[in-house]
């Protein structure tokens, strides 16, 4: 996948000077979430973000965010382009960095974007980052990817688009919460995600690991935990048997059309 969004380069002091339209478009980005979530987000995201204490009105510098990480869970950022390698993305995690891109969404893109940026990274996905659960899963997955082969790590990334990025909440009262990051950074996304359209399935590891998805739809398929703890049990799980279990199986159907081909 080619992206035409450039990170930005920090200064000799780790600071990037981001354009004031950039941070308009953060500040906005943030507005609307401020909306959305409540009554969306699960708990322990929300207490991240009040942890984190984002700025509303710019994009943050990654030092202001590495201060409560590292304190709350041990883990700290990594400045990143905008596109990196299984290879990197994979080191980066297994020892506690979380990737992320210095470069925000075009208005153009402002509902969806496929590139990971700046607001999906930092305001999506660190907020849990200061939850234990949720850093132990995302320290053993890394591990687990850095020793795994080309193929393996296929059907890891089904499982980390499942969890991490699109995972779902669904407490034994049934009251439904987002964990994942890819709906929470995402406006229009977490109203859909709580619509009539998506198919919501409850988590099943070798289900999950034979699930294909496209990066650039809203997601026809979640897969709901019952608690965020529940991370720490599927790192117990043996996972890469799982993956042999799927391979052997087989992917289900895909429940999207096939991306058109450019002409």
């Amino acid at each position: 996948m080619s992206t035409e969004y450039v990170a930005r380069k920090p200064d000799a002091n780790g600071f990037i000077a981001y354009p004031e339209q950039e941070n308009e478009i953060w500040a906005e980005l943030y507005a609307r979430q401020a909306v959305n979530l409540p009554g969306r987000a699960c708990q322990e995201y929300l207490d991240g973000l009040e942890k984190l204490g984002l700025p509303t009105d710019r994009i943050p510098q990654l030092a202001e965010v590495d201060n409560i990480l590292l304190d709350a869970t041990g883990w700290k950022t990594a400045a990143v382009p905008a596109l990196i390698s299984f290879e990197r993305f994979f080191e980066l995690l297994a020892n506690r960095q979380f990737p992320v891109a210095t470069f925000i969404r075009s208005r153009e893109e402002f509902d969806y974007l496929q590139e990971p940026d700046i607001f999906h990274e930092i305001f999506g996905h660190c907020p849990l980052l200061t939850n234990q659960a949720f850093a132990n899963f995302s320290h053993a997955y890394g591990k687990l990817g850095l020793a795994a082969t080309k193929e393996e790590r296929v059907f890891l990334a089904r499982l980390y688009w499942f969890t991490v990025e699109f995972g779902l909440l669904k407490s034994k009262e049934g009251e439904r919460r987002i964990y994942g990051g890819g709906i929470l950074s995402s406006p229009g996304e977490t109203l859909y995600a709580f619509s009539d359209t998506p198919l919501r399935k409850p988590f099943d590891l070798v289900d999950v690991l034979r699930t294909p998805y496209r990066i650039d739809i809203m997601q026809p398929v979640y897969f709901e935990i019952e608690n965020i703890d529940f991370l720490d049990e599927i790192a117990r799980m043996d996972i890469m048997q799982s993956i042999t279990k799927a391979r052997a199986l087989g992917l289900h159907a895909p429940l999207y059309e096939p991306k058109a081909k450019a002409v």
